[in-house]
């Protein structure tokens, strides 16, 4: 089973495949991030994360996704910002006919280290190590992405 794990972003998206194997085990495909220009206009900008998405699906065929579930801060303006690209991001993924998940921050954290309010760095080791990685993921949106894709492979070992 191919998953894709996204950590929507207008400004830098990341992105996350992971296979798991026959025998549980699971193998990094692909990672990295989607940047816009700040320069552009946030229409061209959502454009081109679209585009970039669908360019992801076409070139690996994911089975399954998933979406990091939009973490409402105290930036108002980063929030719409965030849930433009996250509106973006899911029209891709339906469009391609995928079932779409969804999982806040504090789920990806408790899935993948056993602590809802695991620290960045915590995230980062429990993913090199699930993954049996040389080093940590870079950029940190990439690693949030395949730390998304984990738990959601995990997830659905125990799906009903």
């Amino acid at each position: 089973m191919l998953a894709l794990g996204i950590d929507p972003g207008i400004a830098t998206t990341g992105y996350g495949l992971v296979r798991e194997l026959e025998d549980g085990n699971l193998l990094v495909i692909d990672y990295g991030i989607i940047s816009t220009p700040k320069t552009d206009s946030g229409p061209v900008r959502l454009i081109q994360l679209y585009n970039e998405v669908r360019e992801l699906l076409e070139r690996h065929h994911p089975e399954t996704c998933a979406v990091e579930k939009l973490f409402f801060s105290r930036n108002v303006t980063t929030a719409i910002d965030v849930g433009q690209a996250r509106g973006v991001i899911l029209l891709a993924l339906a469009q391609s006919g995928l079932q779409i998940s969804e999982y806040t921050p504090n789920e990806v954290k408790q899935a993948v280290t056993g602590y809802g309010s695991a620290d960045k760095k915590q995230m980062q080791e429990m993913v090199k190590m699930i993954l049996s990685l040389d080093k940590i993921p870079k950029p940190d949106d990439a690693a949030d992405a395949l730390a998304i894709a984990i738990t959601h492979l995990n997830t659905r070992r125990y799906a009903i």
